[in-house]
C-alpha cells in the first residue's frame, strides 16, 4: 500500500507531465520510500502508454540492484537491459562506458529517465559541471521524454548547481516540484525520529613534547581542543579513551533498543580501513559481534546483504554503508568518519531512519561535539520543530544520577556523572586526552518539551 506522500507525489508528477513539463524534481527525506514511489510512477506511465522504457541511474551498485528489483516487482516486467525488457538501472559511473547504441534509445523511444540522488551530478551555467552532470545535460536532458530527479539531501558540498534542478533568482534556492520533509516523515511514522547525541568533554589535557620540552594544555571542550591546538579531528577519532567512551554509550543504547526490537543493529562509520579495524577491535573487546566491510573487501557486498537479514549486532564500514544502502534494522549509529560535510552527515543519519513498525520510533546517532558537526546536528533539530531531539552529553560515566523536574517543566533535565580520572594514560604521539570527572547537562528552554543542544 502506498503512503500518502507517495500517492500525492505521483499524482502531481502525472499532472505536470500531462501539462507538458518534462522534468520533475522530488526531494524526500532518506528512508521515505523514493524507490517505491518511482516504480509506481513508472507503472502508471507505462499503463497510460506515454512511455516505452524506464532507464534509471543511481550512485552505487547496491542502489541499482534495489531499483531493478523494485521495478520488476511493481511493474511485473524485466528491467535487465536485455532484448524484450522494459528498461534497466545503471550506476552513474557506467555512463563512461555506454556506446552510441545505448544513447540512441533516448531518441528512438519514449523514455522515462530516473536519476536517484541527483545531487551527485553537478551542472552550472559557467561550465563548472562534473562529468556525470555534463553527460546528463548533453545526452539525456533534451532527449528523454521525461526526467524524474530524486534526492534525499538536495545540495552539494561544493555549492555547484545540481543537474536538472531549477533555482530561484536572486536567492538561488532549489525549486522542488514535490518535497517531503523529515518532519513530515516523522509525523507520518514513515521515518524514525532522530536522537543525535553530541559527546563533549570539559576537562581535556593535551601534552605536547618538543625535544626536551613538554607543554600541557587544558581545554574545557572538544571545540576548544580542536580550535586552539595542534590536534586534528582524526586524532580525537583515533584516541582509545574517546573511542571506547562513544562505543560504550552506543552499545548500552543498542542493548536498550533490542529489548523491544530484537534484531536492531548498530553502524559505525570509520575514516579509513585501518581506523575501521581499530573500531572493530574496540567493539569486540566490549563483547560485541562485528561485521567489517570496506571497499577492499572482495566479498563486501555479500557481507552487507548477509548482515541485512541477520541478527548480528554491529557493522563497521568505510563508505560502503552510506547513501542509499537499505538496512532498516540499523537503529544506532556512531559517526566516526573524518568527513565533515552536511551532505555526508545527513547521509549517515539517513541509514538509521527507515522505520519498520511501531516498536522502533527512534534512531540514535553519536557524534563528537566538533563545531561543524554540532552545527549540522542543530540544523537537523531545526527540521523537527515539533519533535526536537538533539542532546549534549559530556564525559565518561561510571555512576549516573538523573534528576527530572515535574511534568510541567520536564524539558529541564540535570544529569550528574562521577568517575575517577586515571593518573596515567598511554597515548600515541605524546597526545594525552583525559575524560572529565563530572558533568551537568542542560537542555534549552527555547521550546517547551523539546530538546536543544547547549554547547
Amino acid at each position: 500500500m502506498l503512503r500518502h506522500w507517495q500517492l500525492a507525489c505521483i499524482e502531481k508528477a502525472m499532472f505536470q507531465f500531462k501539462r507538458g513539463q518534462r522534468h520533475f524534481f522530488c526531494q524526500a527525506t532518506p528512508g521515505a520510500g523514493k524507490t517505491r514511489m518511482s516504480a509506481e510512477l513508472s507503472l502508471r506511465m507505462l499503463d497510460a502508454n506515454v512511455i516505452d522504457l524506464v532507464i534509471c541511474f543511481a550512485p552505487s551498485r547496491e542502489v541499482v540492484q534495489g531499483f531493478k528489483s523494485t521495478l520488476e516487482l511493481i511493474v511485473g516486467k524485466r528491467f535487465d537491459g536485455k532484448l524484450g525488457s522494459f528498461g534497466t538501472a545503471l550506476t552513474y559511473q557506467s555512463m563512461d562506458y555506454l556506446d552510441d547504441n545505448f544513447w540512441s534509445l533516448f531518441q528512438n523511444y519514449r523514455v522515462l529517465a530516473i536519476f536517484d540522488e541527483i545531487h551527485h551530478c553537478a551542472e552550472h551555467e559557467s561550465g563548472l559541471s562534473n562529468h556525470w552532470g555534463q553527460l546528463i545535460v548533453q545526452r539525456i536532458q533534451d532527449h528523454a521524454s521525461y526526467n524524474l530527479a530524486l534526492s534525499g539531501t538536495p545540495w552539494r558540498s561544493d555549492e555547484l548547481g545540481i543537474a536538472l534542478a531549477r533555482y530561484s533568482t536572486p536567492e538561488g534556492k532549489l525549486i522542488c516540484d514535490y518535497r517531503y520533509s523529515l518532519a513530515s516523515a516523522v509525523a507520518d511514522k514513515v521515518c524514525r525520529s532522530p536522537r543525535i547525541l553530541l559527546l563533549d568533554n570539559e576537562d581535556v589535557h593535551l601534552t605536547v613534547s618538543i625535544a626536551e620540552d613538554k607543554e600541557t594544555r587544558s581545554f574545557d571542550s572538544v571545540a576548544g581542543l580542536l580550535g586552539d591546538s595542534v590536534v586534528r579531528y582524526q586524532d580525537l577519532l583515533d584516541n582509545p579513551q574517546a573511542l571506547r567512551y562513544m562505543l560504550e554509550h552506543a552499545i548500552a543504547r543498542l542493548d536498550e533498543v533490542r529489548q523491544s526490537v530484537t534484531d536492531a543493529a548498530g553502524l559505525a562509520v570509520a575514516s579509513t580501513i585501518e581506523h575501521a579495524w581499530q573500531v572493530a577491535a574496540v567493539l569486540e573487546s566490549l563483547g560485541q559481534q562485528v561485521v567489517l566491510v570496506s571497499s577492499d573487501s572482495p566479498d563486501a557486498r555479500a557481507e552487507i546483504q548477509k548482515f541485512r537479514i541477520s541478527s548480528e549486532r554491529w557493522i563497521v564500514a568505510v563508505g560502503m554503508v552510506a547513501e542509499g544502502t537499505d538496512i532498516p534494522r540499523i537503529q544506532v549509529c556512531c559517526h566516526l568518519t573524518r568527513i565533515r560535510t552536511e551532505l555526508h552527515f545527513r547521509q549517515v543519519l539517513g541509514r538509521t531512519l527507515r522505520r519498520r513498525g511501531n516498536a522502533d520510533p527512534y534512531a540514535w546517532m553519536y557524534v563528537f561535539a566538533e563545531p561543524t558537526l554540532s552545527e549540522f546536528a542543530s540544523r537537523v533539530a531545526d527540521d523537527l520543530p515539533e519533535d526536537l531531539a538533539v542532546l549534549n552529553i559530556v564525559a565518561a560515566s561510571s555512576k549516573i544520577a538523573v534528576e527530572v523536574t515535574d511534568e510541567e517543566h520536564r524539558f529541564a533535565e540535570k544529569i550528574d556523572v562521577t568517575n575517577e580520572v586515571p593518573q596515567n594514560s598511554d597515548q600515541p604521539e605524546s597526545v594525552e586526552l583525559l575524560m572529565k570527572q563530572s558533568l551537568t547537562l542542560l537542555l534549552s528552554e527555547r521550546f517547551k518539551y523539546q530538546l536543544l543542544t547547549i554547547l
